[in-house]
């Protein structure tokens, strides 16, 4: 189960944490990702990261994202976060965290959103 928080409004430039906390599987030992979607548009990846240790895991971000958002888990409290900094309005959407087995091509495990509102 994986539950999302740290969603908000905030004025552009300002910046946000958002927190995945996971139970029933280790964090480390799952990919992880967060996505988005606004209003009207496709549901888009914003960044994800492989399994590993607290620090480590390969990192990818889009590139709309790249620079101000940063994707990192905390292994000890099973949580994952994006930190987003310089947000700016067209960042707004709903935040969904998500996570795989690594054999697996799509993402297994979705968590409910968390609002993210730019204005």
């Amino acid at each position: 189960q994986l539950v999302e928080s740290g969603g908000g409004s905030v004025q552009a430039g300002e910046s946000l944490r958002l927190s995945c906390a996971a139970s029933g599987s280790a964090v480390s030992n799952l990919y992880m990702a967060w996505f988005r979607q606004a209003p009207g548009k496709e549901r888009e990846g914003v960044a994800c990261i492989q399994s590993g240790s607290t620090g480590g895991g390969r990192t990818y971000y889009a590139d709309s994202v790249a620079g101000r958002f940063t994707i990192s888990k905390d292994n000890a409290k099973n949580t994952l976060y994006l930190q987003m900094n310089s947000l700016k309005p067209e960042d707004t959407a709903m935040y969904y965290c998500a996570a795989k087995r690594c054999w697996l091509r799509e993402y297994e495990y979705w968590g409910q959103g968390t609002q993210v509102t730019v204005s």
